[in-house]
């Protein structure tokens, strides 16, 4: 296995994107989550927040630590969220589960009360981050490792990004929102020889 070639080989037989080979729980998020279509508000506001927190870190430190964050931030659910007073971020600070970042906790705060805006003008999250899904058109006729790795950012992640900044959204930039799109099928960046990748397309068309 090589990053160039940007596969490995399983002991079950299967051949996938080479990122995930560190680790079991890597595996799995790969071969059931990255990439498929998300439309749950509740999961789409997460996976924002996670990318948020994971900037500066790898995503497999916050994966690992997802179910404290999940704890923590009450499932992240929008409204509950958007009700955190300071006392609760002084808590959330001493929760060594999670990342304690008063920044990027504050920013979730800020996030909960922007995307409670947004749902009640566009109707949900759902409608509003669906709407950037680049045309088939645009996406590359055959994803390599090589291409890939030319694509921190999109078009559309910079659209997003901006979108969300105008809004008052904070910690979602264009390379946040890309690996958001990428996390939550809005683009299917599976490699091409990788087992999971029609699986993948399957659930987004």
């Amino acid at each position: 296995m090589t990053a160039r070639a940007g596969h490995f080989a399983s002991p079950d037989g299967l051949t996938r994107c080479f990122w995930c080979a560190a680790d079991p729980l890597y595996v799995r998020y790969h071969d059931t989550e990255w990439g498929f279509p998300v439309r749950d508000d509740r999961r789409l506001f997460e996976k924002i927040t996670l990318e948020g927190f994971q900037s500066g870190l790898s995503w497999l430190t916050i994966l690992r630590k997802r179910e404290n964050f999940r704890a923590a931030f009450d499932g992240f659910d929008i409204e509950k969220v958007a009700r955190y007073t300071p006392r609760k971020v002084e808590r959330l600070l001493k929760d060594a589960g999670i990342v304690r970042h008063r920044g990027k906790i504050e920013s979730t705060i800020n996030n909960a009360r922007r995307c409670a805006d947004l749902i009640d003008a566009e109707g949900s999250l759902a409608a509003f981050v669906w709407k950037f899904e680049p045309d088939a058109k645009s996406r590359p006729r055959k994803l390599t490792w090589d291409v890939l790795s030319t694509m921190a950012t999109t078009p559309e992640s910079v659209a997003l990004s901006k979108a969300l900044k105008q809004r008052g959204w904070t910690f979602v930039g264009p390379t946040t929102m890309y690996a958001f799109m990428q996390a939550m099928g809005l683009v299917n960046d599976h490699l091409h020889g990788c087992d999971v990748r029609a699986h993948a397309e399957a659930a987004r068309r």
